[in-house]
């Protein structure tokens, strides 16, 4: 007696469909799982004889063969253990022969019947439907995630029961058990307008907001340095108030990234914001960058399309700062292990904030407290690899007290994110037809392409080439920064004007650095 289940596992970022085939014979009896199975895979033998007793369906002793297909590609997690007890029952009889055909079954058992929920079930449901398969049997706290998905058909179960219920009934009544496709779109407005802080409430920093303005319309690397209290932490948490929102593919990407990860919350089932992703200094490089036992995503690619904001950075190490090399130039990551090679994407923004020195109040020599040794050690744990990777540096003046005490009104982040927003429509008409979202993702010949120079603007980039002694890296983000100036100016062309204020943000030794 022979079944054969369709589920899906994890790959790193990507998902698997899974043959689970079982054969049930007369012979000593023995439950024997095989297909490169990791430790959780194989637990799943006790979990499912003890919940198909306590659901009244005890194994009979008989041989069970379960092997779970290809058997070349590592299967983890608990999501196997439905499957496992659907096609042992279907093997012994209890279900009908091909009732669970062309269906994909996912989720964890526990011992008295109950369907847990699992990791995954977003990206296992969208490789379901581009494999041709239009239903799914998930856990009921799964139902509403893979309900996102278009084209499918969700059944959500709460107990093994309730599966085998489903398995038995007629075409119409397995209709009256599918979950209620989600209007999306909706979903994504819904969530989109609650923003918590505002630029409102930061006073002054004209220019530093202006910086972050720019920052966000074109998805450039952005880094602040000023002297503590100075609004450096305010305004990079108020980021994500000017951001243009997720689109529905990119919502379904970052929600997948998630899922996999098992932290997408609890009250939604779609990443309707852009992440905003704050690791403390003493973050490891492991996990900035993801890996571990069981692979799994890092910091990096939790922050993928969305703000990756390194508070007080010369802190970190420098060699967990240097992990980020690859992935601000690549805007992936690749994480080698024994079992395999796994690709994260980490399409992130990063935002910086750092002191110019230990104290923080460095060149002031009325508070300066700081040798010039101390303070040149202190810069250096930034290494110039990863400054030259980052678009607009800025200072953060000390804030005067007739600022504080300004009546002036300030302005909003939704007025900040109408601009932002309307410079990005200017990129997505411009970027048609391609996989580019935003300037900053313009490679060297989509550069030439769309970042054309008159013979001012030329002569005015050679000599600022020159004076500043720039890399052809640097020389190329100042032409994507200066793409962005113009989209927010509402400019068809990069003037002059655009193309100095692109000049300013780029870091130098002789601007803030001893």
């Amino acid at each position: 007696m022979f079944s054969s289940i369709i589920s899906g596992t994890i790959h790193g970022i990507r998902s698997l469909l899974i043959q689970v085939e079982v054969d049930v014979s007369k012979g000593l009896p023995c439950f024997q799982m095989v297909g490169l199975l990791g430790s959780e895979v194989r637990e799943a033998r006790e979990r499912v004889k003890v919940a198909l007793k306590n659901a009244g369906m005890p194994l009979p002793p008989m041989c069970i063969n379960v092997n779970l297909s290809p058997a070349d590609v590592r299967k983890s997690g608990a999501l196997f253990d439905l499957p496992v007890a659907v096609g042992i029952l279907e093997a012994l009889g209890f279900l009908p022969k091909e009732s669970a055909k062309d269906i994909v079954i996912v989720g964890e058992l526990g011992l008295d019947g109950e369907v847990k929920p699992v990791r995954g079930v977003l990206p296992i449901v969208r490789e379901a439907k581009a494999q041709g398969i239009r239903h799914c049997i998930v856990p009921q706290g799964n139902a509403a995630e893979g309900a996102v998905v278009q084209g499918i058909e969700i059944i959500g179960v709460s107990d093994i029961r309730q599966a085998i219920g489903y398995l038995h009934a007629s075409e119409e009544e397995r209709q009256e058990q599918v979950m209620p496709r989600l209007d999306v779109p909706a979903l994504l407005r819904s969530r989109q307008e609650c923003l918590e802080l505002d630029f409102a409430d930061v006073s002054g920093q004209e220019s530093v907001k202006r910086a972050a303005e720019i920052a966000a319309a074109g998805f450039h690397h952005f880094l602040m340095i000023g002297a503590p209290g100075s609004g450096k932490t305010m305004i990079a948490k108020r980021m994500p108030s000017i951001l243009p929102p997720l689109s529905i593919e990119e919502s379904m990407e970052v929600s997948a990234i998630y899922s996999i990860a098992g932290m997408l919350p609890q009250d939604e089932v779609l990443m309707s914001r852009r992440p905003f992703i704050a690791p403390h200094h003493l973050t490891t490089k492991q996990a900035l960058a993801g890996g571990g036992k069981v692979v799994s995503p890092g910091m990096v690619t939790l922050a993928h399309r969305g703000i990756l904001f390194l508070d007080e950075m010369p802190e970190f190490k420098r060699e967990t700062l240097d992990v980020l090399r690859q992935p601000l130039e690549d805007k992936k990551i690749q994480i080698a292990r024994s079992s395999g090679t796994y690709h994260y994407p980490a399409d992130f923004m990063l935002v910086g904030a750092m002191n110019p020195c230990p104290c923080g109040y460095h060149p002031n020599p009325h508070k300066c407290r700081c040798t010039p040794h101390e303070v040149h050690c202190y810069q250096q744990r930034i290494s110039g690899p990863i400054l030259d990777r980052i678009d607009i540096c800025v200072e953060t003046p000390v804030m005067e007290i007739s600022g504080l005490e300004g009546k002036s009104i300030q302005e909003c982040s939704k007025q900040i994110r109408e601009r932002v927003i309307a410079a990005r429509d200017r990129q997505e008409a411009r970027f048609v037809g391609t996989q580019l979202c935003f300037n900053a993702d313009m490679g060297v010949k989509d550069i030439k392409k769309h970042c054309l120079l008159g013979s001012h603007e030329r002569k005015l980039l050679e000599q600022a080439f020159t004076a500043l002694q720039l890399t052809a890296r640097s020389y190329h983000r100042i032409l994507k920064v200066a793409r962005t100036i113009a989209d927010l100016a509402g400019e068809e062309r990069i003037r002059e004007e655009h193309l100095a204020e692109a000049i300013c943000y780029r870091v130098t030794e002789s601007k803030f650095m001893t």
